[in-house]
């Protein structure tokens, strides 16, 4: 398998994790988006923490990688705290339709600053996905009008940035789970403030649910560090939509939610798009 077949595969898991991670974070309960994010990344930084000494890693930075690892992380924790706020605040499907603007802005920051230049067809597959999308999740007319759209769009954008600085990271050797611990870790330390004069009690329930978010957030950032690492962003970014299909199919599961026409259209054409962009890249590879 060719690096770009791995980062392939490695966002399909990255789709499938960090849905089944947004189910879990819905049936934990009305709790703070803070507290929730702190959970996530908590047992993200174990799981990097126990693959890193499984390994026989040394957990230590060379000081070049620094301010890009600094940079991802910084961008990352903003990124989860505005999807967790546009979670909160707004309809889940306009909070969905703004996050799923990150590949945009993956294409673009890695145009800008890794020199990853996209052709038109790789283009053209990222605005088809995203049409596709928007079938599914249907926003409201209104939904860019008021704070909490922006701060879903800022979410998105940061999300798009840390991604980035993830490639430069991987280009320059660093190792996955690494990043993830170096994440995970800056992530929970930057909320422990919050969380000290505000956190809330749960129930055992939920601390369930918010133990296996975090067990999927840990697989979608181990699965997306390392897509992100094989392969550009302008060749797999289409893929990071397939986080719908999968949302579709947990809803249905286990929140009893069924999609409507509009939803199987959308379906249909991310579907499509994603396996005519894999038929093509086959054929070139070949």
């Amino acid at each position: 398998m060719n690096n770009t077949k791995k980062g392939m595969f490695c966002i399909l898991c990255a789709a499938f994790f960090f849905a089944s991670m947004n189910v879990c974070v819905k049936l934990a309960g009305n709790l703070p988006s803070i507290q929730k994010s702190f959970f996530r990344n908590l047992i993200a930084a174990l799981f990097a923490l126990i693959i890193l000494l499984k390994n026989k890693e040394e957990i230590s930075y060379q000081k070049k990688d620094l301010p890009m690892l600094l940079l991802r992380s910084v961008f990352g924790t903003i990124g989860i705290l505005c999807n967790f706020y546009a979670v909160d605040h707004l309809l889940v499907s306009d909070a969905s339709m703004l996050n799923k603007l990150s590949p945009f802005f993956v294409i673009i920051f890695s145009s800008l600053f890794l020199k990853e230049k996209a052709n038109f067809i790789q283009k053209l597959t990222i605005v088809i996905a995203f049409i596709g999308s928007l079938f599914v999740i249907k926003p409201s007319i209104n939904f860019v009008s008021n704070m909490n759209s922006f701060i879903g769009v800022m979410g998105a954008m940061t999300a798009g940035i840390a991604y980035t600085c993830v490639r430069q990271l991987g280009k320059q050797g660093v190792v996955g789970a690494k990043i993830v611990f170096f994440f995970s870790c800056f992530s929970c330390l930057s909320v422990v403030p919050y969380l000290f004069f505000n956190y809330q009690p749960m129930s055992m329930q939920q601390v369930f649910y918010l133990l296996m978010a975090g067990l999927m957030a840990a697989g979608g950032q181990f699965s997306i560090t390392s897509a992100y690492t094989y392969a550009p962003a302008k060749e797999i970014s289409v893929y990071d939509y397939t986080q719908v299909l999968f949302a579709a199919v947990l809803g249905f599961v286990f929140l009893k939610q069924v999609p409507d026409v509009y939803s199987l259209v959308g379906y249909v054409i991310i579907i499509g798009v994603a396996f005519w962009n894999f038929q093509r890249q086959k054929k070139i590879q070949n």
